[in-house]
């Protein structure tokens, strides 16, 4: 309800301890003295009890108690007792401090705690800091700086790299938690803690790998709305690629997949180690960036044109004062400095230029972050300039990076940086890589307040017949489309394609050709032939009869040889695409093992694997995504105005990669396509070849298939008021986050104290972000639109819309209950709408599957407790706090 689920385990009360000691004898393992060590350091304040598995004489005065976390460091075969231990006395969490733990009894383990309804971190984990409360719970060494990052780590070593590297270069964080193989509570869950917890404001993850890919993008998605989560993930270049039926299967790794699921989950990404130390070292800095335009501060000409180089290098901008502001600066510097573009303030520069320029640019709102270079110099004071951007740094809502070059000359300015909290490097590349990797995070929040629905807006789609065709084909026991079936199938989402109709004789052929027109295409027509144009089965541009009859025994003699064992239904005849203009194009479609389908776009033809020119995305998209997944690609550049040929028609373009994602999360049956070559003009798009496969899907929940749900917007309906008005009641949007806040600044004192039980006079903006950027795999929120329309005074309407009603559930971790709020407008009381928004998300839970709804009323709230009766809901005694009501209904 209020505390998470988590709290037990990361922010225990009370503590027990099976260290295979008591208080004054040794522990049994190495990992059990240093953990014990870290215990007698001092700092826990709650109770704190060691205990042997074979303790009996305390167990009731422990189970009266309910302690919260039990800590498990003890030999392998003595673990299973230990847990049954600290089940019987009723612990809510344990955590094993191991290594070494095979899956066989990591699952053994698992069934124990929860059979008790333990929440367990282990096996194989080697603990947790939570600074800010004193409690280090680890073997990771001694307790870390506070901060306001949390570090979440796969590997033990990493976890003691870093936090040994952030020691000395003045680094703290609100939280390190390891999570070891094996480990019950997994990174999803860590993630859904961390994204509530107050004293963290921003996520470093070092991951390995990824056990179930909706939960994890579920809670990468919660954590990312109002925190920066920066993810180094290892294995890039593991091996696991399969065999593939298409160009996409082939190119598409698996890790290019992660990349682009991060970035849709608002999520940044770095590549290497030192990325990761300097991401954090940002990250403890106070402010993030909204924004790639970084100015650029020095005291020498080459510094900052390396600064300016790598920049460019990594796709941002460098950040210039206005002409005003650079020349107002000029004046009070020396004649021999430059700020017109990079701001080189001269060799002669002291602290006192170094803070005007920094003034400058805190100043300018043409100016995202600073970074400020300085090499030593003859006569320059640089602890001065250090201990100026000490000063100022406080007093600027801007990221401030420094870059002192050198090492002994400047070492005592770093140490003055690094106490002041101000990210410092050795080499401007490290400084911009920093920046870069924060200011992705402000790129990639654009990518997840992306909330498209499975439907575009464009007319409805064939989805019927689409899946009668698949049926079809999956009942001869194939997997693999003709093109005419391809083809098929695209037309059935409105996909303009070429006319293809396939001839099983030269005759035939001529038959076709002459009733479509020439000049027309010849290609081979064999499910077993991935790539035609390798056995010569592509032919273009013929434009006569004895044309198609030599083409077509050549091309049989051809394909018979370099395929023997291949299966032809015969040839296609298709008409050209008519398009000399055109530019080829590729889309492509391959379902990862972990996060399902992801749409591929770039330069297509023959060449397409040499190109390599491609983006990703995964499904669904809208104009939004569909506009940036054309944009990232080289072949980008081609679509306008290229070598005397008119700009091509973008918008049909994005229709089609808008189609694709529509068959994307209908046909869950669907497993690789390529699209190519696409060929896109001025006039529009038409799809010359195409191929799929296919595979049977067992029946799931619907788009279980997807990493990310669509928008529900089948769940959209309207309804009556008892004064003769209606309303719409439709899932929440993201975009409705500014009708939210008015719906809460508008609520009486005493409705708002109802519902938050605070005086709050509206949410504050974390939490408003938390409250409209859901995710629909494990929450849902439904509000009640209400249109006003107001005459103007010269006569014409305006309809404003408006939230007047708002129903809400989120589930519980046990996945079969889900807690629920209601809030409604105050002027909209008694108009049965309470009793309407919560039957509207009853059904959405029930439809979900889950079996129980509970929430928190508080007991003198005589109306909602009333309202709560008359929809069957049992109003129980709610033990922790007697001011609220426990209201209970069963799904």
């Amino acid at each position: 309800m209020d505390k998470h689920y988590l709290s037990p385990l990361f922010s225990p009360r009370s503590i027990v301890i099976f260290a295979g000691c008591d208080a004054d004898s040794s522990p049994a393992t190495v990992h059990a003295q240093l953990l014990v060590e870290h215990f007698k350091q001092g700092g826990f304040t709650g109770p704190l009890t060691y205990l042997d598995i074979n303790t009996s004489g305390t167990l009731s005065d422990l189970v009266k108690s309910r302690v919260d976390l039990a800590i498990i460091a003890l030999p392998e075969e003595q673990l299973s007792a230990a847990l049954e231990v600290a089940g019987s006395i009723h612990c809510k969490a344990a955590m094993m401090i191991s290594s070494g733990v095979r899956a066989d009894l990591a699952k053994r383990l698992h069934d124990i705690a929860s059979g008790y309804g333990m929440l367990l971190l282990g096996p194989n984990c080697m603990g947790f800091q939570r600074p800010n409360r004193q409690l280090n719970a680890s073997i990771l060494g001694r307790m870390t700086q506070k901060g306001a990052t949390a570090l979440v780590s796969q590997s033990g070593s990493v976890t003691t790299s870093i936090l040994d590297w952030a020691s000395s270069n003045g680094v703290g964080f609100s939280a390190v938690i390891s999570l070891g193989a094996h480990t019950a509570v997994d990174i999803a869950q860590v993630l859904d803690f961390l994204a509530e917890d107050n004293s963290t404001h921003s996520i470093v993850v070092y991951l390995e790998g990824v056990k179930n890919a909706r939960s994890f993008m579920s809670a990468l998605r919660a954590a990312a709305v109002a925190k920066p989560v920066i993810i180094l993930k290892a294995g890039r270049h593991h091996g696991g690629s399969h065999a593939t039926s298409t160009h996409n299967g082939a190119m598409v790794a698996s890790d290019d997949v992660f990349d682009a699921a991060l970035k849709r989950a608002g999520a940044v990404r770095v590549q290497t180690f030192v990325q990761l130390f300097s991401a954090v070292k940002c990250l403890s800095a106070r402010n993030l960036p909204v924004g790639g335009r970084l100015a650029i501060i020095s005291n020498g000409g080459g510094p900052a044109m390396m600064a300016a180089d790598w920049v460019h290098e990594v796709k941002l901008n460098v950040g210039t004062l206005s002409t005003e502001a650079a020349t107002a600066l000029q004046s009070q510097l020396s004649p021999l400095a430059n700020v017109q573009d990079i701001l080189d303030l001269d060799e002669s520069a002291d602290a006192t230029h170094y803070r005007l320029a920094i003034e400058a640019c805190a100043n300018s709102p043409q100016i995202d972050g600073i970074l400020v270079l300085l090499s030593p110099k003859p006569h320059l004071d640089i602890d001065r300039v250090s201990e100026t951007l000490a000063t100022l740094q406080p007093k600027i809502n801007k990221p401030l990076i420094t870059c002192w070059m050198g090492d002994d000359l400047v070492a005592s300015g770093r140490s003055i940086l690094n106490n002041a909290s101000i990210p410092t490097y050795r080499t401007p590349e490290a400084a911009v890589d920093a920046f870069h990797n924060i200011a992705s995070f402000y790129q990639n929040q654009q990518l997840l307040h992306q909330v498209p629905s499975s439907l575009s807006e464009l007319a409805k789609p064939d989805i019927e017949g689409a899946r009668i065709l698949i049926e079809n084909i999956l009942t001869e026991r194939r997997k693999v489309l003709t093109e005419m079936e391809s083809k098929a199938l695209l037309s059935s989402f409105h996909i303009p394609v070429t006319k293809t109709i396939l001839a099983r004789s030269a005759n035939e052929a001529i038959l076709v050709a002459n009733q479509l027109g020439y000049p027309i295409a010849l290609k081979i027509d064999s499910s077993d032939i991935v790539h035609k144009s390798e056995v010569r089965g592509v032919a273009l541009n013929i434009n006569h009869a004895t044309g198609v009859r030599d083409t077509w025994i050549e091309m049989m003699a051809a394909v018979t040889r370099l395929k023997p064992d291949a299966t032809i239904n015969g040839i296609t005849v298709q008409n050209m695409s008519g398009k000399p203009n055109g530019r080829e194009l590729y889309i492509g479609v391959r379902t990862d093992e972990q996060f399902g389908p992801v749409i591929s776009f770039g330069a297509g033809g023959t060449m397409i694997e040499v190109i390599a020119d491609r983006a990703l995305e995964l499904p669904p998209l809208n104009q939004f995504l569909a506009h940036r997944l054309i944009d990232r690609v080289r072949s980008a550049e081609m679509l306008e105005a290229w070598r005397g040929a008119p700009a091509t028609d973008r918008d049909a373009l994005e229709r089609i990669l808008l189609r694709v994602s529509e068959m994307v999360c209908a046909l869950p049956q669907l497993r690789e396509m390529d699209i190519n070559p696409l060929i896109l003009d001025e006039t529009g798009a038409v799809v010359v070849d195409a191929r799929i496969v296919i595979e049977q899907h067992a029946p799931t929940r619907h788009h279980e298939h997807l990493a990310i749900l669509p928008y529900p917007s089948d769940q959209e309906s309207e309804w009556p008021m008892r004064d003769g008005n209606r309303y719409t009641v439709r899932p929440l949007h993201p975009h409705d986050a500014d009708m939210l806040q008015t719906l809460v600044r508008n609520l009486s004192p005493e409705s708002r104290y109802f519902r938050f039980i605070s005086t709050m006079r509206e949410l504050p903006e974390r939490m408003l972000a938390r409250f409209t950027l859901i995710d629909y795999d494990r929450e849902m929120a439904m509000v009640a639109i209400y249109r006003e329309r107001n005459t103007n005074p010269d006569g014409s309407i305006d309809v404003t819309e408006r939230i007047i009603a708002v129903s809400r559930y989120v589930t519980n971790p046990d996945k079969s209950s889900c807690e629920f709020s209601l809030l409604v407008a105050d002027e909209f009381n008694g108009q049965g709408l309470g009793s309407r928004m919560m039957q509207s998300i009853i059904d959405v839970a029930r439809s979900k599957g889950l079996a129980t709804m509970e929430g928190l009323v508080l007991a003198k709230n005589a109306g909602m407790l009333k309202l709560m009766r008359s929809l069957d809901f049992k109003i129980q005694i709610y033990e922790e706090d007697p001011d609220l009501k426990l209201c209970v209904r069963q799904l």
